[in-house]
């Protein structure tokens, strides 16, 4: 079993700076990718970030470019997601997402954390 525990939620001004971590922890073989999604209410959920381990390639959302930064580390197994010049748009719940292969499985699959919530508001 494999689970993905987000951290690092809460409330900003706009303007303002919050950072995301997010850590697998379980029966893990190896890890191909990591990476955030987000879901505000009423839309669908979109990619905020991703990165791969193996080259450390990343992928932004046209709308976080330039102001999200996603890094991860591949040895803990954890990724981090920092933002800065947040605005009110950026308000949802932000997902963590990792491409991971368990022990039990001879392929990767697509695990899920809980969600944590952003909120950008004066």
């Amino acid at each position: 079993q494999v689970q993905l525990v987000e951290s690092g939620g809460g409330l900003v001004q706009p303007g303002g700076s919050l950072r995301l971590s997010c850590a697998a922890s379980g029966n893990i073989y190896s890890i191909t990718s990591m990476g955030w999604y987000r879901q505000a209410p009423g839309k669908q959920r979109e990619l905020v970030a991703t990165i791969t381990f193996s080259s450390g390639t990343t992928n932004y959302g046209d709308s976080v470019k330039g102001r999200f930064t996603i890094s991860g580390h591949n040895a803990k197994n954890t990724v981090a997601l920092q933002m800065d010049r947040l605005n009110p748009e950026d308000t949802a719940v932000y997902y963590c997402k990792g491409v991971i292969t368990p022990r039990t499985a001879w392929s990767a699959q697509s695990y899920w954390g809980q969600g944590t919530q952003v909120a950008i508001s004066s």
